[in-house]
């Protein structure tokens, strides 16, 4: 059994071990709690919007939970796609990878059903109007069409960051609804062995490219970072609409305008800047990548890292 037999063995064994089903083990018959909160503040940013009450303070986070799963079921259309195509190199040859990439994929159709109950649950009891942009399959078409070692780079960057968020910010806010932050602790429990497959699976392929190769992976993962913060900037204007349009005008232009940059800055954070910043994300990078590579990263990144981190002072 070679190394990366060995580590497929392990996560096949977290698989079994940590196995939920939507109904039986996760929603129990239980509703998403209006009163309550969804995402943390932590996430949400809503430190930034001071004159907000607690009201709106709860809402904004709603509409940004609300956002938040949607965008993972998403990601897991195009992650399981490429999950399943990577499978087939091990159809006739090393059968413990196999089964724990089949898991793998198996487990992101289950989460790809979960969030669509999530939307359905949020649906019901938040105001309508409420619109989430992007199609997931116009989406995951895009994504596919870049190179294996693009693909795989973006997907270890969100399966790390979905695992920082659940233990840093959801895991200790005791103001959350019990549903919603149960969504993601069994969420968190089988993308645990998702990030460790991920980063087999990206190594493996950038073993097998040559510097060209290389280079326009590089090339393909800074489109793709392009086009997601693309899309989460275009939903950060959908949900300030929606959240203002359920205000009944209570906010100036001054304070619909910090609403909608504290969205943007929210959306990018999580989906983009946290998963950049983690470290083993970055120390994987910094492995495959040459200095030059790396730069190129660093300077597309840059006008989204500082828009995250300055929309407060805007």
């Amino acid at each position: 059994m070679n190394a990366n037999t060995d580590r497929y063995a392990r996560c096949i064994d977290a698989s079994r071990r940590v196995r939920w089903e939507i109904e039986k083990d996760l929603i129990r018959g239980r509703r998403l709690d209006a009163g309550m909160k969804y995402l943390p503040d932590g996430l949400s940013c809503i430190e930034d919007l001071p004159f907000m009450d607690e009201s709106d303070r709860r809402f904004f986070s709603q509409v940004q939970g609300r956002t938040y799963a949607n965008v993972f079921g998403l990601a897991e259309r195009f992650i399981c796609a490429k999950i399943v195509e990577l499978s087939r190199d091990y159809l006739l040859d090393d059968q413990v990878a196999l089964e724990g990439l089949i898991r793998f994929s198996d487990e992101e159709l289950k989460h790809q059903e979960l969030f669509r109950r999530v939307e359905q649950m949020a649906a019901g009891q938040m105001p309508d109007g409420y619109r989430f942009v992007p199609d997931p399959n116009e989406v995951a078409r895009a994504v596919l069409s870049k190179s294996n070692w693009a693909v795989l780079a973006l997907t270890c960057h969100i399966e790390l960051f979905t695992q920082m968020h659940y233990r840093q910010s959801i895991a200790p806010d005791a103001g959350l609804s019990p549903l919603f932050k149960d969504l993601f602790l069994y969420h968190w429990k089988e993308e645990s062995q998702h990030a460790v497959m991920d980063e087999i699976e990206w190594r493996r392929e950038d073993a097998r490219l040559g510097d060209d190769e290389r280079d326009r992976g590089v090339d393909d993962l800074i489109a793709l970072v392009g086009a997601l913060d693309a899309i989460v900037c275009g939903q950060a204007s959908a949900d300030t609409g929606y959240f203002v349009a359920q205000a009944a005008q209570r906010y100036d232009a001054g304070q619909q305008a910090a609403i909608e940059r504290t969205f943007m800055k929210a959306y990018r954070w999580q989906f983009i800047v946290s998963g950049v910043e983690h470290p083993h994300f970055a120390r994987v990078l910094n492995e495959l990548c040459s200095p030059t590579q790396m730069a190129r990263i660093g300077q597309a990144l840059a006008p989204v890292m500082s828009a995250a981190r300055n929309a407060q002072a805007a």
